[in-house]
């Protein structure tokens, strides 16, 4: 076993806003809406998926200010950003604490989508 391998499978608490792209390792630093328990590389994979949505909005601010009329209708712009919300959301799901999976299947969201062949259809929602 490599030195950072242990490290990587340990669980600890964070804290997520998905309205702000966030997660918090302390609870009062800033507002949240779910706990989560993740390792290492959950913890990083959240992250970036948190800043492709990031991305995503910068670029969609950019194109719609530069070109208003684009031919790319509203759907096709709004697919990519759906699709990370999903995902984000089903592994929110995944790693969340019993509180959070509650929440999050009240949403009504396709959790077996968002989880990549993870989860089974009994994740998803209906």
């Amino acid at each position: 076993m490599r030195q950072g391998d242990e490290l990587d499978h340990t669980r600890r608490k964070y804290y997520v806003s998905v309205q702000a792209g966030q997660i918090l390792e302390d609870q009062g630093a800033a507002a949240y809406e779910l706990e989560i328990m993740a390792n290492e590389r959950e913890f990083i994979r959240l992250q970036e998926l948190f800043e492709e949505l990031s991305s995503m909005d910068e670029l969609q601010t950019f194109h719609f200010a530069k070109t208003p009329f684009s031919p790319a209708s509203d759907e096709e712009m709004n697919y990519g950003y759906d699709s990370l919300i999903v995902q984000i959301y089903g592994l929110l799901h995944e790693y969340g604490t019993e509180a959070t999976k509650l929440h999050i299947k009240q949403m009504g969201l396709p959790l077996h989508e968002a989880t990549m062949g993870g989860g089974s259809e009994d994740e998803s929602i209906t």
